[in-house]
């Protein structure tokens, strides 16, 4: 079987057998279209060619290349699981990455802005245009419900439930979570269903996408992405400390030096390992001296 029949197994298995996000199939079949690139560049044209010793030379090269580890874990782990899939196919005889050790991914601290920065982004978008309507929702619900990007590209008219209270998200793995929206971004999406969103949609009843573009269709994560460096340009924040996953992680900030309790937040996060949410609580070291004096009685 060669590389590219192979890689379509196994993406194919991985979307509708083992209901993988989408975003992480993509980034497998990126890293294995460049694994493929690499052994063809060697000679090799079937996976079943590749020994685990040019398996590791090809990881060898990535880190030398200046790779992040975070992108080398990602792909070593697509490479294992490609083999281990072919092999329990018995697509091949032998499972070369059986042995192979994965990089030690390093997790960097997450980047934030201060709460004043935030709100001085959402309060700029004032506007009572369309666009100024959905961009303040969008900003607003992804910084007051902590959504993934693509969680909030997917979000459907009906996902607010509870009288606007609520929203139901589909996140990683499809595994569904409802999280508060707040008053602030129920206010915003309000306004932009009463008036922004159909001038988008244009009377177009079967698009039920809750944030639409210009052309009333859904966002892409890149579309989202441009709208906010956009509007943080306008307030003076420098658009390489922002995005949408920013502004994700000022929501679990902000709430955790505001007093919330870390398992809440991996809650509304969607987070499967609280080891992943614990990384907010080095992005505030004051918090911990403040802590410290709280509680400990030799602190003062």
């Amino acid at each position: 079987m060669i590389f590219e029949q192979a890689i379509a197994v196994f993406i194919g298995a991985l979307r509708f057998e083992r209901g993988m996000a989408e975003n992480t199939c993509c980034a497998y079949e990126r890293d294995l279209r460049l694994f493929a690139e690499w052994a063809a560049a060697q000679g090799k044209k079937q996976p079943e060619e590749l020994s685990r010793a040019e398996i590791v030379n090809f990881l060898q090269e990535e880190r030398a290349e200046g790779r992040k580890g975070t992108t080398r874990a990602r792909r070593t782990a697509a490479i294992r699981q490609f083999y281990r899939l072919l092999r329990e196919r018995h697509a091949i005889a032998k499972d070369p990455t059986e042995l192979l050790d994965p990089p030690k991914k390093t997790q960097p601290l997450p980047r934030i802005l201060t709460e004043a920065e935030v709100f001085a982004l959402l309060d700029a978008i004032d506007g009572k245009d369309a666009r100024s309507l959905r961009d303040r929702a969008l900003l607003e619900t992804l910084y007051g419900c902590g959504l993934r990007v693509s969680e909030a590209c997917d979000l459907d008219l009906d996902d607010i439930v509870a009288d606007g209270e609520l929203v139901r998200v589909a996140g990683k793995g499809s595994k569904e979570r409802v999280v508060p929206i707040g008053h602030a971004a129920g206010q915003a999406i309000n306004a932009y269903l009463e008036a922004g969103r159909a001038v988008f949609t244009r009377g177009n009843a079967y698009e039920t996408h809750l944030f639409v573009t210009r052309l009333g269709g859904p966002f892409t994560r890149q579309g989202v992405f441009k709208i906010i460096r956009q509007r943080a340009q306008a307030v003076g924040i420098d658009a390489a400390r922002i995005s949408p996953h920013v502004l994700r992680h000022c929501f679990a900030s902000h709430m955790l030096q505001h007093g919330a309790d870390i398992r809440a937040i991996q809650e509304l996060l969607g987070h499967a390992d609280i080891g992943t949410t614990q990384i907010y609580t080095h992005v505030d070291p004051a918090r911990f001296g403040e802590i410290h004096r709280k509680y400990h009685p030799r602190a003062v």
